[in-house]
Order: C-alpha cells, then sequence, then structure tokens
C-alpha cells in the first residue's frame, strides 16, 4: 500500500502560518508529521523559504544554546513509561480508580449487611454505580491533577480521542467491579448498572466540552447524590431511575449524550 504524504502546498500553507487552514485540516497534518520524517524534511526547507525570520531566530537561539549545552553535565537517564501509558492514563488516575474500588467494594459490604428496608429495597449498588466512573473520568483530564496537562493537551493528538482513550481505561475497571458486584448481590440486572453508567459517563463528556471535563464530572455526581441517594436514605422509597422501569430514560440519555460528544467533538481540543 503506498504512503500518503501531504502535498508541499498543504506544508508551506502550514510553515507561513497561513490563518485560514481549517483547525482538522492542521490536526491531520500534525499528526502525520509526527509520524513522517520525510515530510518534516519537507517543512524544514519549507520554513527556511516562506518564512525566513523563523529560520534565522532558530539558528540564533540553536548558536546561543549550543555551547552552553556542550557544558552541561548530562542527567542520569530516568525509567521512562511506555508511550502507550500516556496514551491512556494520567500518573494521579491510579488513586483515583483504587477509590472508585473501594467505593464498589463498601456499597457491596452495605449491601450485605444493612438491613432491607434501609433503602427501600434499593441495592445501595444500584445508587452508587450511576456515577462510580465519574471519579476516574474527572481526573482523566483535568489540569489541577494532571502535572502534565499543559503538555498533553498541546500534543496533535490532544482533544476527544485522547479523552476517550482515557475514558475507556476507566471503565475497562470500572464495569468489571460492577459486573462482579451485580453477580455476587444479585439485587439488579447488568442492564440497571451498565446503561445509567454508560449515560452518565456520555453525559459528563458531553457536558465537559462546554463547562470542562472534571466540572462536569463533579457537578453530575453531586446532582444525582441530592436528587436520589440522599432522598432515598431519608424516606426509604426506591426512585424510579434505578428501577427498570426507568432503563428508556437511560437509553434516550445515552443516545442524546454520544450525539452531543460527536456534534462537540473539535471542542475538545480548546478546553
Amino acid at each position: 500500500m503506498r504512503e500518503e504524504h501531504a502535498s508541499r502546498r498543504l506544508i508551506d500553507d502550514y510553515a507561513r502560518g497561513d490563518a485560514t487552514m481549517a483547525a482538522d485540516t492542521v490536526w491531520a497534518l500534525e499528526a502525520h508529521l509526527e509520524t513522517c520524517a520525510s515530510c518534516r524534511s519537507l517543512l524544514a526547507a519549507s520554513v527556511a523559504a516562506e518564512a525566513p525570520e523563523v529560520s534565522a531566530l532558530l539558528e540564533t537561539v540553536r548558536a546561543g544554546l549550543e555551547p552552553q549545552l556542550d557544558a552541561a553535565v548530562r542527567a542520569p537517564a530516568r525509567r521512562r513509561s511506555p508511550r502507550w501509558v500516556s496514551a491512556w492514563l494520567t500518573p494521579v488516575m491510579a488513586p483515583w480508580l483504587a477509590m472508585t474500588a473501594a467505593v464498589i467494594l463498601a456499597a457491596l459490604l452495605l449491601d450485605a449487611a444493612a438491613p432491607a428496608t434501609l433503602l427501600g429495597g434499593a441495592s445501595p449498588v444500584s445508587l452508587v454505580a450511576p456515577v462510580l466512573p465519574l471519579f476516574g473520568v474527572a481526573a482523566a483530564w483535568s489540569r489541577a491533577l494532571d502535572p502534565a496537562h499543559e503538555l498533553t493537551a498541546s500534543t496533535a493528538r490532544a482533544g476527544l480521542p485522547l479523552l476517550l482513550r482515557r475514558t475507556t481505561a476507566v471503565l475497562a475497571v470500572v464495569l468489571p467491579g460492577l459486573l462482579l458486584t451485580g453477580w455476587l448481590t444479585g439485587t439488579m440486572t447488568v442492564a440497571q448498572w451498565l446503561l445509567p453508567s454508560l449515560a452518565f459517563t456520555s453525559a459528563a463528556l458531553a457536558l465537559g466540552s462546554v463547562i470542562g471535563v472534571t466540572r462536569a464530572a463533579v457537578g453530575l455526581a453531586a446532582a444525582w447524590g441530592v436528587a436520589v441517594v440522599v432522598p432515598t436514605g431519608a424516606t426509604g422509597q426506591v426512585p424510579l431511575a434505578v428501577q427498570s422501569g426507568g432503563l428508556p430514560g437511560w437509553g434516550l440519555l445515552l443516545v442524546l449524550a454520544v450525539g452531543a460528544v460527536i456534534v462537540r467533538r473539535n471542542a475538545f481540543s480548546t478546553l
């Protein structure tokens, strides 16, 4: 299969900093340049021809730094994580996922030890399942929690693709835990926890395209606690949202949220 390369005209426009280039075109070109040495060579030549002031600035900086770099003491080599780790996880996601697993375990123990009338017969797992993935999603794209956020967000492959990979990593930990918990308690079907979890996760991403993913995840979790968990504990009445009759509503929310994420997909690169 013949490898496709960027056209010389496109590379020249990029080198000149053409403001009329579409954002998705720039993203695709930068992603291609990451893996194509041939096109990077064309870009270097194009910068020299189309933007000589940039080349002159680079040469000046290089000339000033080379003596200092030659005299600097090299830092000892550090063990680096595989490249795929940074694409799927952040340095702070591990403790957040561990906390999520601890919440699942606590809900399981409460389900086994609490009286059946405590929550009106509702399973504690069903009350926390919808918002459990939000703990990890909040940490997946957080400026405050990721020390490398600025560096990661500035790469060509940042935005929705990176966020979806990290969200998938969260679900890969949370959903098996919920599956095991649901099987052990036997109080709810797979659909009763899977649909709400996926719907809330998708809603956090959709709302996150407007206000930021972390704010969206925290806000939705707080709203669920105030609107459902606290009233259930206070009244003992099982809300429709955690019953089988609420599944059509969760399915509709999932479809709408996924559609919103698709429509707003370009907004994630500017968050």
